[in-house]
């Protein structure tokens, strides 16, 4: 569903959208529609900001997005796999539909770039760090930073003055603790799975339950994964919902 706010009127029009290219003709369109667009010409916007889930220890802030960054974001697109794919797509669909445009992309992993080797690494062998980037990654970072400034600001201090524990509660749940701005301790992992149950995600869980289902049931490595990122959670628990709204 689409709706758009503008002139002091809520339009939401009757619409469907087969990919994120026909999505974003339906918002652009609205954008510049005569009777409620905000625009008058499409080439009037400059510049469009991408959330992009996964950026890995290679970025640590907000870059302009070119073939290198393209690269990199479906390189990590194996440790986000709900996200960054479609994340590539929605740039693919920016770039076709805006060419002119400046396109840039802010990293959710972005704000713990902070986080010190005691937070980020985990009780492992540490060749597999080295050897495999696995490490404690965060996520809901652009959220998190909101949150954080957002409660400086209602309380009438300065955010490097503030010790703050931020909590993103959505159909993907983190919490952060925060130290004078800084992310220094973290809920998620090395991909958004892992920390507080979630609406399709469960969570914390003893990695040898991976082990004993693939043993001990008729399904693969890629059904189990499947399960643990679309059917766990509040979904798996409830067998209702993803949504507490529903299960309540």
């Amino acid at each position: 569903s689409l709706c758009h706010r503008a002139k002091g009127a809520v339009v939401e029009p009757s619409c469907s959208a087969k990919d994120h290219g026909a999505g974003l003709g339906l918002i652009l369109a609205s954008l510049v529609h005569r009777d409620y667009g905000v625009i008058k010409r499409i080439e009037e916007i400059e510049a469009v900001g991408h959330r992009v889930v996964h950026g890995g220890e290679e970025f640590t802030g907000a870059v302009r997005i070119d073939g290198k960054v393209l690269e990199a974001i479906d390189c990590c697109a194996q440790l986000a796999p709900l996200h960054n794919r479609p994340n590539l797509a929605g740039i693919t669909a920016a770039k076709a539909a805006l060419g002119s445009a400046v396109q840039v992309a802010v990293f959710d992993t972005a704000f713990h770039s902070t986080l010190k080797r005691a937070a980020f690494i985990y009780a492992l062998p540490y060749e597999w760090y080295e050897q495999y980037g696995i490490r404690r990654y965060g996520f809901h970072g652009t959220s998190h930073q909101y949150v954080a400034e957002r409660a400086a600001e209602m309380l009438g201090r300065g955010l490097n003055e503030l010790n703050l524990i931020t909590a993103h509660l959505g159909n993907g749940c983190s919490i952060t603790a925060i130290r004078r701005g800084k992310s220094v301790d973290h809920s998620m992992g090395m991909t958004p799975a892992e920390g507080l149950v979630m609406g399709t995600r469960g969570g914390d869980m003893d990695p040898a339950i991976v082990f004993h289902l693939a043993a001990n049931s008729d399904m693969s490595l890629e059904q189990i994964n499947e399960a643990l990122q679309h059917r766990s959670g509040l979904l798996g628990i409830s067998g209702l919902s993803n949504d507490m709204r529903d299960i309540v």
